[in-house]
């Protein structure tokens, strides 16, 4: 049942981040650099006067709308987690046909024409005892 919400919330999610990057795009700069005669007044057509404030606060709304939403997804993430299919993050098992063992007819006889492989034979000797064994030093004690 969480699963489809988290679907949902995350389309709605996704709708309300384009919604805000169109929003942040169509307002105007603080320094319009000279583009307000090339066309600026459009937006005060299409909006009203006071398209300004229009699209802060809408812009506002969708800000706030979209961080909400993706607070609510991840807290719907983490109850799915914790609280998941009853596996508790177990691998699902996944059922493998049986194996099948060759019958005697379907194994390809040895061709007699390929040498067969020499086995090598390494004589194996103990290891010494390291407690026995002693060091002898080689150099002599200097005397002044």
């Amino acid at each position: 049942m969480i699963s489809v919400f988290i679907g949902i919330g995350t389309f709605v999610l996704i709708i309300v981040a384009v919604v805000l990057s169109f929003l942040v795009l169509a307002q105007r700069a603080k320094s319009d650099g000279g583009m307000a005669a090339m066309g600026g007044g459009m937006m005060e057509s299409a909006f009203g006067p006071d398209s300004s404030n229009v699209l802060v606060r809408t812009t506002i709304r969708a800000t706030v709308a979209f961080f909400v939403l993706s607070f609510l997804l991840y807290l719907g993430y983490v109850h799915l987690r914790s609280h998941g299919s009853g596996a508790k993050g177990a691998l699902p098992n996944i059922s493998a046909p049986a194996a099948t063992t060759p019958s005697a007819s379907s194994v390809p006889a040895p061709s007699t024409a390929q040498p067969a492989a020499s086995t090598v034979s390494v004589p194996v000797t103990a290891a010494p005892d390291a407690a026995k064994t002693s060091t002898t030093s080689s150099t002599s004690p200097k005397t002044p």
